[in-house]
């Protein structure tokens, strides 16, 4: 029989030799890229991905593995194989090469994100920010004292700052294409009118992802129309070559739906963890529970409450349309509330199967854009 020693020298190899082939999975992702490239495919082929998880399941099966694990293991590679085709793209469709990116704000974490997708693309990227320039960029210092020659300039700056730099700008009346990359339009409103009405190339982004994303695929970023149709089109332009899904809308429209991806969703977790950590003697057993329900729960819960509180609280009470949100929230706590004291059953149902069936619509709209 084979030492302890010996099998863990054996499981070390193992290891190795799936390190190795994932190396090797990596670099031909990246010779399929350029391929798909010159021969003019997409980037995502469902239908192959549908193929290789489908083998792979009945493969695992035939070895007495657990399907779901060879799912799972499949899903976690082909992800790491189309951010590798995706970098690919991005840096041989981009159309920064030869041009200048000024980013106000570039040495925060979506400053920094920024700062990586234009340099991506070839753009000469220039940083304004007290913190500094991130390596490979070129620190401008205080914008208000730089020349703004550039072709692009993103302002990145936190929310409560961004309507006076875009005041600012819009004095100076810069040549270059002007957005913001604000979760909230409304406090920015004053700033991106008066761009506007300097006749500056404004428009306004919302990346809804966060800076660790390096995927795209499945992600989206809302761009604001604020009727300069060229910087639109250049704003867009700018993640063409990204598996990004681009939704236009207006600014009004933009921050009465916010109020809801975030300002409700932000809302819900909040109360749950507080309610939590008010429940009094029940509180230090609730941590030592677990269910799938309360786990998923709480581990949504848990990366929310690491989050910037003044950030989480400028999306509540910053937004025109927040209090419309927060009153959806209490009015549907209180009609549970109500229901379960008074104990209804058939409109507690009912509750369950009016959002059973608004999911399942939002299910399958998911599916139709996959």
């Amino acid at each position: 029989m084979a030492t302890l020693e010996e099998l863990r020298k054996h499981l070390d190899d193992i290891d190795r030799q799936l390190i190795e082939l994932i190396a090797d999975r990596q670099r031909t992702s990246g010779e399929i890229a350029r391929v798909k490239r010159s021969t003019g495919h997409p980037t995502r082929d469902y239908g192959r991905e549908r193929e290789v998880i489908v083998g792979a399941r009945a493969l695992a099966e035939s070895r007495g593995v657990p399907a779901h694990i060879a799912e799972d293991l499949m899903r976690m590679l082909i992800r790491s194989s189309l951010a590798t085709q995706e970098r690919s793209s991005v840096a041989a469709r981009g159309h920064g090469s030869g041009r200048r990116a000024l980013v106000i704000g570039g040495a925060g974490k979506l400053g920094g994100w920024f700062v990586d997708f234009l340099a991506s693309q070839g753009f000469e990227v220039e940083v304004s920010d007290p913190a500094g320039a991130p390596a490979g960029t070129r620190d401008v210092g205080d914008y208000r004292q730089d020349s703004l020659q550039q072709d692009f300039i993103v302002v990145a700056t936190p929310l409560g700052q961004t309507d006076a730099v875009l005041r600012e700008l819009a004095m100076r009346r810069p040549g270059g294409v002007i957005f913001d990359v604000g979760s909230l339009k409304s406090p920015l409103r004053g700033g991106l009118m008066a761009l506007k009405s300097h006749g500056c190339r404004v428009t306004s982004v919302h990346p809804m992802f966060g800076p660790d994303t390096e995927l795209l695929s499945g992600r989206h970023v809302i761009f604001v129309d604020l009727g300069h149709e060229e910087a639109l089109a250049k704003a867009r332009e700018l993640f063409a070559p990204t598996m990004v899904e681009q939704v236009v809308m207006s600014l009004d429209e933009h921050d009465r739906l916010i109020a809801y991806v975030l300002g409700l969703s932000h809302a819900l977790n909040i109360s749950f963890f507080t309610a939590l950590a008010e429940s009094g003697e029940a509180a230090p057993r609730l941590a030592k529970l677990s269910s799938t329900t309360f786990d998923a729960q709480l581990d949504v819960a848990s990366r929310v409450a690491q989050e910037s509180p003044q950030l989480y609280y400028e999306i509540q009470a910053l937004n025109d349309y927040g209090a419309e949100s927060l009153e959806a929230l209490a009015k549907a706590v209180e009609t549970l509330r109500r229901t379960v004291l008074s104990r209804d059953a058939a409109t507690f149902a009912a509750l369950m199967e009016r959002g059973r069936e608004y999911l399942e619509d939002r299910k399958s709209m998911t599916a139709r854009r996959a």
